[in-house]
């Protein structure tokens, strides 16, 4: 693996190859981004790894909040503990493979990979449904003030709004399939209950940072 960056010294740098060469190829055979890509990206994560000391191996899950909060932008905890979940299973730390996982999920352009995901991310009671409760939950993110008669008023309409809109077939719940028919439609819908994804904005600066040449791609 050729000496990719100038911050990593010769041991670090072969450290990362004994560590990484395996995956990065692994995921540019079995995800869309490039080899080029993934070794960007895994980097990246390797540096995060050398803050946690000479023997650590993965990810800190704070480091992994403080990420959402610093450079995505996104701010409530409980959609990143979700999201956190729908990569991985460990509750302390982020896996090599989870942190590729999650950047083929922010760089892809299928439509229906970023509906499974986020209905994944939305559905918090894991019964392939989101009912009223849920929206409730959701919605109450959307709006903040000093008036609370204002806020809550605003927050019931939006429930209301959001359950006429998806509950396609009115069964007082929101399938999958009455999610997808509706982001289908209407793709600016795709983060109805809060964002997942990084902004446009967002995309630009990791793909300086990093030389992530997908993100060009997809811009």
């Amino acid at each position: 693996m050729d000496y990719l960056d100038g911050t990593i010294d010769s041991m670090q740098n072969s450290r990362f190859a004994a560590l990484y060469a395996g995956l990065a190829k692994e995921c540019s055979v079995n995800t869309h981004l490039t080899h080029t890509d993934v070794t960007c990206l895994l980097i990246v994560y390797y540096k995060f790894v050398l803050r946690n000391g000479p023997t650590a191996k993965m990810m800190k899950k704070k480091q992994f909040y403080h990420l959402f909060l610093v450079l995505f932008n996104i701010s409530n905890v409980k959609l990143i503990d979700r999201i956190l979940l729908a990569i991985t299973t460990d509750v302390k730390y982020v896996s090599a493979q989870a942190w590729i996982k999650l950047f083929t999920l922010y760089t892809t352009k299928d439509l229906s990979t970023k509906m499974q995901f986020a209905f994944e991310v939305y559905n918090t009671k894991g019964t392939g449904y989101i009912d009223r409760e849920q929206v409730v939950n959701a919605v109450e993110h959307f709006f903040s003030g000093d008036d609370e008669d204002e806020i809550n008023e605003l927050r019931a309409d939006m429930c209301e709004f959001i359950i006429r809109k998806f509950d396609v077939d009115k069964d007082g719940l929101i399938s999958y399939e009455d999610y997808s028919a509706v982001v289908s439609e209407q793709p600016c819908l795709l983060e109805f209950l809060g964002l997942i994804f990084p902004s446009v904005d967002v995309n630009d600066t990791i793909a300086h940072c990093i030389n992530l040449s997908t993100l060009w791609k997809n811009a």
